[in-house]
């Protein structure tokens, strides 16, 4: 990921995101390894609050997963139950 450019590439593949989704995965590493709750990321991606009935995290996560670990046998974006999401090398 290049900060500056805001272009990410993934085994030499540039990949397009929105300016959403490269916030979320910037996000998520700035924090890698560490757990990120689906609430922080409300916070920090959309500015707003937490909605327990919004999903709006999980349609992003997923749209960002499809771009960035699609093609590739080892996947960087998991899922914590109950807890959130973690950017990490299997």
């Amino acid at each position: 990921i290049d900060l500056l450019s805001r272009e990410v590439a993934r085994g030499g593949r540039k990949i397009e995101l929105s300016p959403r989704e490269f916030s979320l995965l910037e996000y998520l590493l700035r924090n890698a390894g560490r757990a990120v709750p689906r609430t922080a990321i409300l916070s920090r991606v959309y500015d707003y609050a937490f909605d327990p009935r919004t999903n709006v995290v999980d349609v992003l996560v997923s749209r960002l997963r499809e771009k960035v670990d699609r093609d590739h046998e080892k996947k960087l974006i998991h899922t914590l139950r109950g807890v959130g999401y973690v950017l990490r090398d299997a």
